[in-house]
Formats: structure tokens, sequence, C-alpha cells
């Protein structure tokens, strides 16, 4: 009975910490996307190339409207990007406001 509790124990840790490696890869992969972005960026600026995509709509409504924040909400609904890439997305939206 003993050693069937250990081994039950043990596989019980042993699937806990393979739940907490899973999360932990995404990160690290997250992160990594985000360096490689980061890089892209710095050599479509070099380069001086301009991203000719179609802003979503309602973004720039909101930032002629000084809503910055609802500019955020707007671009990651209709994108799905993350809280930071939607919000340097919108940052580098607010230059060319007319």
């Amino acid at each position: 009975m003993e050693i069937a509790l250990i081994v039950l124990t043990i596989g019980v840790v042993l699937l806990l910490a393979g739940q907490l490696a899973g999360p932990r890869r995404d990160r690290v992969t997250e992160a990594r996307l985000a360096e490689i972005d980061r890089r892209l960026q710095l050599v479509l600026d070099h380069l001086g190339v301009v991203d000719r995509r179609p802003e979503p709509p309602g973004v720039r409504e909101y930032l002629a409207r000084g809503q910055k924040i609802q500019a955020i909400k707007a671009y990651r609904e209709a994108t799905g990007a993350d809280l930071r890439t939607a919000k340097e997305a919108v940052d580098a939206m607010m230059g060319p406001i007319s």
C-alpha cells in the first residue's frame, strides 16, 4: 500500500512539473519572437521601409479624438495582438496624426 502511494505521489509530482514547464516554454518563445520583431523593425527603419498595410478600423478615429486606450483596444480586437504589440503599433501611428 505504501509503495502504491509513493508511486502515485511521484506520478502527480511529475505531471505537475510537466505542466509548469509548458508555460515557461511559451514565455521563452514569446520573448524570442519579441526580440525578432524588434530586430526586424530596426532593419526596416534602417532601410527606410514603410509598412503600408491598412490600419484596423476605428484606430485612427480614436487617436484623432485623443482616446489612446480605446485605439489600443480597437487594434487588439481587430488584429488579435497582445497588449504590448498593440500599444507599440498605436504609438507608431500617433506620429502622423493630422
